[in-house]
């Protein structure tokens, strides 16, 4: 398998994943804004959508958006937990999860991302994002991840989501202009995946380990 990946973009959520899953792809690394590969090419090459992550499977199969590569790469080692079996109502919870990390968290920090362009739509995106984020910080009262005592890959992706924010408690190398600090099960949570070594392992290599 090979990777296709950005270091504190949304794909960081998929390199946790294949290390969580402990399972071996080749990463390339790719300037997301440039759109290049590292070492040279033209990453339009591979994907006219020019955006990560990308998986190209060993028989050239590619697979396009993370949260399916996170749940295909899950779904080849279902011990690692990180995705309950398909058919269960766990399973449907961890794609409610997903579908909303993808609409209401992901998108929304593109106005705020690309703030000169957005113009004033950021005064209007800034706050419906907090909104998000408020009604998160409740889902995780009294709760070590999203679904409880268990770690999964929604976890991952809100993990690389929420490094995009400004708090004292992020090193991120994008800044959106939201201030997360004021969300205290949030950081608790962020913090406590921070600290898996896999995660700290993928910080590592993407030059964001404290």
């Amino acid at each position: 398998m090979k990777l296709y990946h950005a270091p504190g973009s949304c794909s960081q959520a998929v390199h946790i994943v294949l290390l969580e899953a402990n399972l071996d792809a080749e990463l390339v690394e790719v300037d997301a804004r440039r759109h290049v590969i590292k070492g040279g090419g033209d990453y339009y090459e591979i994907t006219p959508l020019g955006y990560v992550p990308l998986l190209v499977l060993d028989d050239g199969t590619v697979l396009r958006e993370g949260p399916v590569i996170a749940q295909y790469l899950a779904d080849l080692k279902p011990q690692s937990a990180l995705a309950p079996a398909h058919g269960t109502m766990a399973r449907y919870r961890l794609q409610e999860w997903l579908n909303f990390l993808t609409s209401e968290i992901h998108k929304g920090f593109i106005p705020l991302l690309y703030a000169v362009a957005a113009g004033k739509y950021v005064d209007t995106a800034r706050p419906k994002l907090l909104a998000r984020f408020k009604w998160l910080d409740q889902q995780l009262e009294g709760k070590r991840y999203l679904m409880g005592e268990t770690f999964t890959l929604a976890d991952a992706y809100l993990f690389a989501l929420t490094g995009w924010a400004k708090a004292t408690w992020i090193k991120s190398v994008y800044h959106a202009d939201i201030d997360l600090s004021g969300f205290e099960n949030l950081q608790r949570w962020y913090e406590g995946v921070r600290a898996r070594p896999c995660v700290q392992t993928v910080l590592a290599r993407e030059g964001l380990a404290d």
